[in-house]
């Protein structure tokens, strides 16, 4: 901002008032996108004072925080991110006490300022914060930041409280639409997970499928899932949508003393909110190489046994509230029934196997017997050592005794 602005009243003449006050209705009418809303908000205000810096911050129930949702500037990884507990700082101040704060210079000397390093504006001499209302509460805060001193004029205090009043309604409904669109797309990804399931697809494939539409549901950067082997002494992954070769090939984690591990043991959901720091994540060097911050691990759960774990990591730093911990236990419980199915599957090929098996020796046995005038004893060590000798399956000998049998019957 030029020099010559320092020290004036910052004003809106009453043309410009209500032109801003006519956006707000367009706004109001428009349709409810919750980002769309609040970058609108940003761009009226920034035009409407000239502001270095623009900031909205919207309390989270779930999070029981405020959570910085909108910036004038990038800001891209601390949007959702950056939180404040009500009564922290300047703006939780704002939100607890539902009121107004206007600072002509040195805002960061104010005994209720906190800083962030991660936002040079915190550094800016002039500062004005204004509760977003609804209903009478303050769901958010506004703030407006210059470079320089600044004296805002009360007419353009009034008219932001005022806007930021008329938003209050717009920017709930907004986030309502926002959390049932959330809400029918992981309902929408449950039942892709239980299509899976009831598939006919192999193990490996139907696991695949789950990471895959879990990391999307969950807006995750990876997606993985690991099972116990049968001494449960050890979890090896079995599935993941990551495209590291590194990441697919780490060797498996004991179950004793690992972060996992201990998800298993306590049959529990467990959360650490940056990997790289956590002393009992096997692999905190790879978790720095591949961009991991946050994981969501839980157990995957079958007849009151644990017999893996789907974790989902964040490339940004993450709070996981219960929503999404319990939509993972739900796929995860799920994909605890596929891979017994899938077991139960396999062992019936198996069985199923096996007795086809013994019905061709049982052939062979008949025919050597036939043949060579031996008993069944001998018939079936005949067939037994043939397999040895030649490095062969019993049923491959099987197999070869019949055809050998058919053809010369066949040529008679």
């Amino acid at each position: 901002m030029p020099d010559k602005t320092k020290n004036k009243k910052l004003n809106v003449s009453g043309t410009e008032e209500l032109k801003i006050l006519r956006t707000i209705v367009d706004i109001a009418s428009s349709e409810l996108d919750l980002n769309l809303t609040l970058q609108l908000i940003v761009k009226i205000v920034t035009e409407m004072t000239d502001a270095d810096s623009v900031f909205i911050y919207l309390f989270d129930p779930k999070k029981e925080n405020l959570v910085l949702m909108a910036s004038k500037t990038g800001h891209k990884k601390e949007l959702g991110n950056l939180e404040l507990k009500v009564g922290e700082g300047i703006t939780g101040w704002v939100a607890r006490e539902n009121k107004t704060v206007t600072i002509k210079n040195h805002a960061y000397k104010d005994p209720r300022f906190k800083s962030f390093d991660v936002l040079p504006e915190d550094r800016y001499e002039a500062f004005l914060s204004v509760p977003i209302i609804y209903k009478g509460k303050a769901i958010g805060v506004i703030n407006v930041q210059h470079k320089r001193e600044q004296d805002y004029a009360a007419t353009t205090v009034n008219l932001l409280e005022m806007i930021a009043k008329q938003v209050g309604g717009v920017i709930d409904h907004a986030r309502l639409f926002e959390e049932t669109r959330i809400k029918a797309v992981q309902f929408d990804s449950l039942v892709k997970v239980s299509r899976s399931i009831t598939s006919e697809h192999y193990l490996d494939e139907m696991l695949g499928l789950i990471v895959v539409i879990t990391a999307e549901m969950l807006n995750s950067k990876i997606c993985s899932i690991m099972l116990l082997d049968e001494r449960d002494l050890e979890l090896s992954i079995k599935a993941t949508q990551s495209l590291s070769v590194e990441y697919k090939k780490k060797p498996n984690i004991k179950v004793e003393n690992s972060f996992l591990g201990s998800v298993i043991k306590a049959k529990k959901p467990a959360v650490v909110y940056d990997v790289r720091s956590e002393e009992r994540y096997a692999y905190r060097d790879l978790a720095v190489k591949e961009g991991l911050t946050s994981m969501l691990a839980v157990p995957m759960i079958l007849k009151d046994k644990a017999i893996g774990v789907i974790s989902v990591y964040t490339k940004q730093p993450h709070r996981f509230v219960d929503e999404e911990i319990n939509v993972l236990q739900m796929v995860a419980n799920q994909a605890a029934v596929a891979v017994e199915n899938t077991k139960l599957m396999e062992e019936a090929l198996k069985a199923k196997e096996a007795l086809e098996t013994r019905k061709l020796i049982e052939r062979a046995k008949g025919i050597i017997m036939s043949m060579n005038h031996l008993s069944e004893d001998a018939a079936y060590r005949l067939i037994h050592k043939k397999s040895m000798d030649s490095c062969r399956s019993m049923k491959d000998i099987a197999e070869s005794i019949i055809l050998t049998s058919d053809l010369q019957n066949y040529s008679k």
